[in-house]
This record gives C-alpha cells, sequence and structure tokens, in this order.
C-alpha cells in the first residue's frame, strides 16, 4: 500500500467536492437512471455514485485499493440498501460470464493498469444486451490540448494515477461494444488537460 494511495483516498472527497458541484454530480444522477436488475460498479472508489442508483437495483462495487476500500466501507454503513463490496482489480473481476445487467464505471478507466482487460472483463461479465454506463476522460480532440495531456501525463500519474489522455470511447468500440448514447463534456474546477470527459452508455452483444 502506497503513500500515494493513502493520501489520494483521504484528499478525494475534498478536492473533488467543487467539480462535482459544478456538473459531474448531475453527470453521475443522470446517467445512473438507467441501471437496473444486477449491477456492478468497478473502481468505486468512495462511493461517490451511490445516492444515485435506483432503490430497486440489486448493487455489487468492486474496489481494488485498501485505502479507498476502507472509506467506502464507511459509507456503505450509512447506506439505505444492502450492498455488496469486493475487494478485486477491474481486470480480474471474480465473476461468472453473464451475470450482470449493468456495469458502471466513473472515471476508473483512466486509471486501471490493462483497459483493455478491464473492458473484456466487463463485456464478459455482462449479459447479452448488457449495458456499460460511463464518464471516462478521454483525449482530447482539440489538438493542442491533446499534446498538452501528453506533456502534462507523467505528472497526473504520480499525482491521481490516471492517464486522462487515453482514446477510451475508441477503446470501449474495440472492445465490442456498441455505443448508443455519448456526450461530450469539460469537467470544471480541474486542469484543462483533465477536464474532457466523455459520458455514455454502451451495449454489450
Amino acid at each position: 500500500m502506497s503513500l500515494g494511495s493513502r493520501l489520494r483516498a483521504a484528499m478525494y472527497d475534498r478536492m473533488s467536492r467543487d467539480m462535482e458541484a459544478a456538473g459531474l454530480q448531475a453527470h453521475r444522477e443522470s446517467l445512473l437512471a438507467d441501471a437496473h436488475g444486477r449491477v456492478l460498479e468497478i473502481g468505486a472508489g468512495t462511493g461517490r455514485n451511490l445516492p444515485f442508483y435506483p432503490a430497486d437495483v440489486e448493487l455489487t462495487l468492486v474496489e481494488p485499493g485498501a485505502p479507498m476500500a476502507r472509506r467506502l466501507e464507511k459509507r456503505l454503513a450509512e447506506h439505505p440498501a444492502s450492498v455488496e463490496l469486493v475487494r478485486a482489480p477491474a481486470e480480474e473481476l471474480p465473476f461468472p460470464d453473464d451475470s450482470f445487467d449493468v456495469v458502471v464505471s466513473t472515471l476508473v478507466l483512466c486509471s486501471v493498469d490493462d483497459q483493455a482487460r478491464a473492458l473484456a472483463e466487463a463485456r464478459r461479465v455482462l449479459k447479452p444486451g448488457g449495458r456499460l454506463l460511463f464518464i471516462e476522460h478521454h483525449r482530447s480532440d482539440d489538438p493542442a490540448l491533446a499534446r498538452r495531456q501528453d506533456r502534462m501525463n507523467p505528472l497526473n500519474r504520480i499525482v491521481a494515477a490516471c492517464d486522462c489522455n487515453r482514446t477510451t470511447v475508441d477503446a470501449i468500440r474495440e472492445a465490442g461494444f456498441t455505443i448508443d448514447t455519448l456526450d461530450r463534456d469539460e469537467l470544471k474546477h480541474v486542469p484543462s488537460f483533465v477536464s474532457p470527459i466523455s459520458v455514455g452508455a454502451a451495449v454489450s452483444a
């Protein structure tokens, strides 16, 4: 367990408060209104999505990091519904094939070690026709900003454990998903090189 992971867990909610209030929370609420049935959230962090899930979903959260998981456990203790918490990386989901109706990924695919493998696992555990709901950083369509993302990415990996310049939407398609809704936006109260986000839903074949 690294000092960086402990610090990120301790500071995450405080540092993201303004960003959440300036639009990210609204994206979470709108996106998760479509969650239904058995739902798996990968990289659940401190549980920022919890208030926005419909009350009737059967929710499983996956979080690999011990510092984040401990904070998530505290939030779950105050959550009215029963939620299963599993310690595991997104690249090695301990669930059978075709287990879930929905997989949720919010600001996770930028930080997994192997993005393609994480997406393959998400598709594997989804039922045929299941949906991937996502809010993710993406490489900017603006060439100048994309170059800045590349320059700043080594520092961002140290500070936030995040590769904000990944072409994540392309990776979702390459993993065998069909994207049926996609919106672009920019996070507020963050440096410009981490501001571009994609919000959408994709269907598993």
